[in-house]
């Protein structure tokens, strides 16, 4: 079992590794950090706008996280605030828009070249797997782990 944890935690930790790397690679090119990838992907998602709660909801991350990385993408044109301050829509600018397309066909490759050699059928049943334990470990994180059994 303790293995099993292991090659889990390695697995988990590298790819996200990985992915911050790709996407630091990625968003340099606009000034940008791999945390500014999912809020410039997630707003493209959402070209009706959405409020920083929505966003910060959406995205897992803290409303003051989200307040800085959109500050710093309209320094950089990329995300403009439509109304009230704090219910504020943010969205896009057209500049954005490109930008998300750009970092969506580079992603897309991504994930293409990281599953090379995978079948559909596995990749099917690595993804439902994948979405089982997240919901499972998300359960647990909010419950915390039965006092039972240790």
């Amino acid at each position: 079992m303790i293995q099993r944890f292991h090659r889990f935690s390695y697995a988990i930790s590298e790819i996200n590794r990985c992915w911050h790397k790709i996407a630091m690679d990625e968003m340099s090119h606009y000034g940008l950090k791999s945390t500014h990838c999912v809020y410039l992907l997630t707003l493209h998602r959402h070209p009706e706008g959405m409020t920083a709660t929505m966003l910060s909801q959406t995205c897992g991350k803290d409303k003051a996280d989200v307040s800085r990385m959109m500050s710093i993408m309209e320094e950089k044109g990329l995300v403009r605030r439509e109304g009230a301050a704090y219910r504020a829509l943010l969205k896009l600018t057209e500049e954005g828009h490109k930008a998300a397309e750009h970092v969506e066909k580079r992603a897309a490759k991504a994930v293409e070249l990281g599953g090379k050699g995978m079948t559909e059928e596995k990749r099917e049943t690595f993804y439902q797997v994948l979405e089982l334990i997240a919901e499972n470990l998300q359960t647990i994180s909010e419950e915390g782990l039965p006092k039972q059994g240790v």
